[in-house]
């Protein structure tokens, strides 16, 4: 194990700001990563914990970040000033914005807010203004290396298993400039699929920044046609006006925001209502405080709020509280139908698998926090690094 860091002296703001915080102070902050998946506890002065984790994928560099940038601003502040530390950092780290900065916060404040809903016996969704309960979930399909009848095999098996009955799949090829993953794909999956699932499944499809403002378009007009009601990140999620041009041209609901963690843009994003329905993604964006924040702007304007969670890493259970407690949740929570076989790394990350899907539904759990257990044999096998105030 590495040498835990002392930022004594180090930082005289954040020691003189951290006298001001009332309640228990951040005494340590640890990561356990691979280059895959890296979790975060947080532990206060009296020994008490909290668990999260920094975004999936490069999650050794941004775990790296967590400690070089992110600790020192939050480390001898107290839990209960996670708000003004999560605003402060992109200050103080001004002149390296990005979302290595914002994946790294967002193992911070996850861990923060599993704390707090240890230290009062309540989970999250109820900190945040809702409830444990159920929530409508939608099977999220990442391939695009399956036929669209093998899709549409996996799928009706789903839905009959599972009880889904939404589903997304992927249209054209990632980054794609109009190129299909094979030529007539795109043409050929979405008849297939609303005619295995039926008329009454809700269907949805995900672009993943593949088409132009024209072919978009045209795409839209044959999901249209067969009555999907979700097209996400048609065009480049870079540019804002291709994806405004898409949205104003189609009925179909277009969808977006997963990549993006500036503040200043998705006040762009929403103000130019570039889609209709918004996509933060909680550890692209920073964490569960800004998601909050994104989602009340959304509210405000009055677009609903359907995050990306791409897969079974704590991601998803994040996603499940926060949505059980926004004004505005979308219609369901995206659900990675990928197991272990596709994402190997996900296998045996919890003591007990939080991601029972009954009936179409997951549940958020009556546990404190966020209510699960890392697994210790995964974080024996680990790189573990801490960061301690002196």
């Amino acid at each position: 194990m590495t040498t835990p860091y002392s930022f004594s002296g180090a930082m005289p703001l954040r020691h003189d700001r951290g006298k001001q915080d009332a309640g228990p102070r951040i005494h340590r902050i640890e990561t356990f990563c691979t280059p895959l998946i890296g979790f975060v506890r947080v532990t206060a002065e009296d020994g008490s914990e909290g668990w999260g984790q920094v975004s999936t994928y490069n999650s050794d560099l941004t775990s790296e970040i967590l400690h070089r940038q992110v600790a020192p601003w939050a480390l001898g502040r107290g839990m209960d000033a996670i708000e003004e530390v999560i605003a402060e950092i992109p200050l103080r780290e001004h002149k390296y914005p990005g979302t290595y900065l914002h994946r790294a916060m967002a193992g911070l404040d996850t861990a923060v807010w599993d704390w707090r809903g240890k230290a009062v016996g309540k989970p999250v969704a109820a900190l945040l203004g809702g409830s444990a309960g159920p929530i409508r979930a939608y099977a999220s399909s990442m391939r695009r290396d399956i036929s669209p009848e093998d899709e549409a095999v996996r799928l009706t098996a789903l839905r009959d298993d599972l009880g889904f009955d939404a589903f997304k799949v992927r249209v054209g090829a990632e980054c794609g400039q109009d190129r299909d993953e094979w030529p007539g794909r795109t043409e050929s999956i979405i008849p297939t699929i609303r005619k295995a699932l039926g008329p009454d499944a809700a269907l949805l499809v995900d672009g993943n920044s593949g088409f132009s403002p024209s072919r978009a378009i045209a795409v839209g007009q044959l999901l249209e046609e067969y009555g999907y009601e979700h097209f996400e990140e048609p065009c480049p999620y870079w540019e804002l006006e291709q994806t405004a041009e898409v949205t104003r041209a189609l009925s179909i609901n277009v969808a977006g925001g997963e990549q993006d963690w500036d503040l200043q843009q998705w006040k762009r994003i929403i103000a130019m209502r570039a889609v209709d329905i918004i996509q933060p993604d909680i550890l692209y964006l920073g964490g569960v405080t800004r998601s909050m924040d994104v989602a009340r702007m959304g509210h405000d304007a009055g677009l609903p709020c359907t995050p990306h969670c791409a897969n079974l890493s704590l991601v998803t259970l994040f996603t499940m509280h926060l949505m059980r407690a926004i004004p505005n949740p979308g219609r369901y929570l995206e659900f990675s139908i990928e197991g272990d076989e596709y994402y190997p790394w996900q296998k045996d990350l919890f003591r007990c698998d939080p991601y029972t899907i009954t009936d179409g539904q997951a549940f958020v759990s009556e546990m404190p926090g966020w209510g699960v257990e890392i697994n210790p044999e995964w974080l024996a096998r680990s790189k573990y690094k801490c960061s301690e105030d002196a």
